[in-house]
């Protein structure tokens, strides 16, 4: 039997004492990036891109140990799959930086201007948001696309990535370091914390006047963890329980491949469809199961469901709830759009929800009653993307109703401040 390999870490060191200093600096770094001209930011993350690629054979072999001792230490299919990277992956990571460097900075853009009866002129700015705290696992393209966002954004990072990705986080950061170095930027501007203590998580969850919001990014765990300790505003989403509904209307074939898609691309994203909803009108069924059978996919039904193929394990009330990050769907018949809308009000986690019809009446009621970061029509799940949506890469998805939602790229990692033009005005 392998025995458990344990991550690589320096020794261990105060915590608290350790994410005070490295907020501290971050915080003199993000004055320097808050007036920053974009061109300078973008032309750290160019350069970050070229080295990424330049440094493809250490990056890649730093990956190899990370999944060689995530092997042993058990971790699931969906998590390899999240931690691997091999040439095609870390050429997408590059090209992100370069799309990152490519958008439309939001700094310093005005939202809108009035102007009142005494003449005062009122204007909203787009700041920072200032020092920006991520903590993921298992997915080490997150140290780029984090530190991309951020810096663009004029923000400072702290980025501490999980014990599963530690050295393939190390190889991708010094990357980044030699772009910002390139471009005359601080290097404290995206840091990465060295230690993969569980204290260090604590301690940048209680940095309050250092760190000004926390992204977290992973399992339930994880982000129930964050939220519940959190002494600093998170921006997250807990679970991403997502459906398809196949209308009545739905055309068989756009429904029989959207919902393979929509379930097994790649099943351990956030994205992926976990339940299936069908209408009882919907013509034949049976061939969008098969399909997904064949495809390799657990199916757990109703037993109105379960009669279509023998295949077809039972569903249970957990089933409804649950975000598997697997291949097992659950599936079940509703009659029409109302109830799948009360379905996916019940059990969803307002992550992203997709509707298949030909029936445009159909759609826009489901688009206007569905209550989700992101609905869809004719579209798969696994759209659900910052890179998809044209944002260059995402920081996270947000499924609360404050500040950002849905896919969180630039825009969502600034605030606004009001900029008061007079020319005199004493208050009567």
């Amino acid at each position: 039997m392998t025995s458990a390999a344990p991550a690589p870490s320096v020794p261990a060191v105060d915590a608290d004492a350790l994410i005070f200093d490295m907020g501290r600096r971050a915080r003199a770094a993000a004055a320097v990036l808050a007036r920053t001209p974009t061109g300078v930011k973008a032309d750290a993350l160019r350069a970050a891109a070229a080295a990424l690629r330049t440094g493809e054979a250490a990056i890649l072999a730093a990956n190899a140990a990370d999944m060689a001792r995530g092997q042993a230490n058990g971790l699931s299919p969906a998590m390899l799959d999240r931690l691997k990277l091999d040439p095609a992956r870390l050429a997408g990571i590059a090209a992100g930086l370069e799309a990152v460097a490519g958008l439309d900075d939001p700094v310093g853009k005005v939202m809108d201007v009035a102007t009142r009866p005494n003449g005062l002129e009122l204007s909203r700015v787009r700041v920072p948001l200032g020092v920006i705290g991520i903590i993921y696992e298992s997915r080490p393209n997150v140290t780029a696309d984090a530190g991309a966002l951020s810096l663009m954004a004029g923000n400072a990072a702290i980025l501490r990535g999980g014990s599963e990705a530690i050295e393939s986080s190390r190889a991708i950061h010094a990357a980044l370091l030699e772009g910002l170095r390139a471009a005359g930027l601080p290097e404290d501007a995206i840091q990465l914390v060295p230690v993969t203590d569980r204290a260090a998580v604590g301690a940048m969850l209680k940095a309050t006047g250092l760190i000004d919001i926390i992204v977290p990014r992973g399992g339930k765990s994880l982000v129930a963890r964050v939220q519940s300790e959190a002494r600093v505003p998170v921006l997250a989403h807990l679970d991403g329980i997502n459906h398809t509904y196949i209308d009545g209307a739905a055309d068989p074939a756009k429904a029989a491949a959207l919902a393979v898609n929509a379930k097994m691309r790649r099943t351990g994203v956030c994205g992926a469809t976990e339940t299936l909803l069908v209408d009882r009108a919907f013509a034949d069924p049976r061939p969008i199961l098969a399909n997904l059978l064949d495809a390799g996919c657990e199916l757990r039904g109703t037993s109105e469901i379960q009669s279509l193929d023998p295949r077809i394990l039972p569903a249970g009330e957990e089933d409804w709830d649950t975000e598997y990050l697997d291949g097992i769907c659950s599936i079940k018949f509703v009659d029409g759009v109302g109830e799948a809308i009360s379905h996916i009000a019940d059990h969803a986690s307002h992550h992203t929800d997709a509707i298949v019809t030909e029936d445009a009446e159909v759609a826009e009621r489901f688009l206007a009653e569905v209550d989700s970061a992101i609905v869809m029509w004719n579209a798969s799940t696994q759209f659900a993307d910052g890179g998809e949506f044209g944002l260059g890469a995402e920081i996270g998805i947000s499924t609360g109703r404050l500040h950002a939602r849905g896919p969180v790229a630039l825009e969502g990692l600034t605030t606004y401040k009001w900029v008061v033009r007079g020319t005199g005005q004493t208050r009567p």
